[in-house]
């Protein structure tokens, strides 16, 4: 089988629905944060914090800088209003310019990426903070399973809704949610440098990736049979796999050695 089942959508809906309830509950929070880029698993994470705890205790945040497309920071807000929940847009610019200029090396794209949305998950978490809500993650199985976010950046929040469905599957879902059209048929894009997109960056599109993460992760298909199955290179296959196992850090709590007492 090449093709990954498809979703029992209400029933992923419903089990995602209870289980935001449910850690909300759990941690005696108010509300949900959500970060609102304008693309499809924010929006996605959105729609279903709405469903889960109501717009009326949701709080989303648009923080665009130079590089965001201007379509994602409109979309950011209109998602926003759509939604009819509370929500704020700020800058993030003059913050990053600041760090940048305290700091004072040799400017890096891949840094500066990663520094702002380590500046993004601060915010999030000072409104998140100030109001006794938990922030709402937006990754999604694929990225997460390859690494596809920034430590402590985008990767760092209370709970993760849509983070066990495949990107193929979130854009599922949020058809089935009514998410609007020009969400579903925009590019995947982080926004972190110019003319970004995720699938030139990743090497492949987000159908054969998940199709290999699938057979590999859950089918635990080698590599070579994945390749077979597929028709395409092994080159490709051992460049996803060993990517997953590269970055398999970055989903778990930071290690510490063992310690040693003496012998009484």
């Amino acid at each position: 089988m090449n093709e990954i089942p498809k979703l029992n959508l209400e029933e992923t809906k419903k089990n995602i629905v209870e289980f935001v309830q449910d850690k909300v509950f759990q941690a005696n929070a108010n509300g949900l944060v959500v970060g609102l880029s304008g693309g499809i698993d924010s929006t996605l994470s959105a729609f279903l914090a709405c469903e889960a705890v109501g717009k009326e205790t949701v709080f989303g945040v648009v923080m665009p800088s130079t590089t965001t497309p201007t379509e994602d920071k409109l979309h950011g807000t209109t998602i926003a209003q759509l939604l009819g929940i509370e929500y704020k847009e700020i800058a993030i610019d003059s913050i990053l310019n600041e760090f940048l200029s305290v700091t004072q090396i040799e400017e890096n794209k891949l840094a500066i990426g990663n520094l702002k949305a380590r500046i993004r998950m601060s915010i999030g978490y000072y409104y998140a903070n100030a109001n006794n809500y938990l922030v709402c993650g937006t990754g999604n199985k694929s990225e997460i399973l390859i690494g596809y976010f920034t430590k402590h950046g985008d990767g760092a929040c209370d709970i993760e809704p849509i983070g066990d469905l495949y990107k193929t599957e979130v854009y599922q879902l949020a058809k089935y949610l009514d998410v609007p059209k020009e969400i579903l048929d925009k590019p995947p894009r982080a926004g972190l440098w110019n003319n970004q997109t995720d699938e030139d960056e990743i090497g492949m599109t987000y159908e054969l990736l998940d199709k290999i993460l699938y057979l590999n992760i859950e089918k635990d298909l080698k590599n070579d049979e994945i390749a077979e199955k597929l028709d395409i290179s092994i080159n490709d296959i051992d460049m996803i796999i060993n990517r997953v196992k590269r970055n398999e850090h970055k989903n778990k709590v930071p290690e510490s050695p063992k310690k040693t007492r003496m012998v009484i």
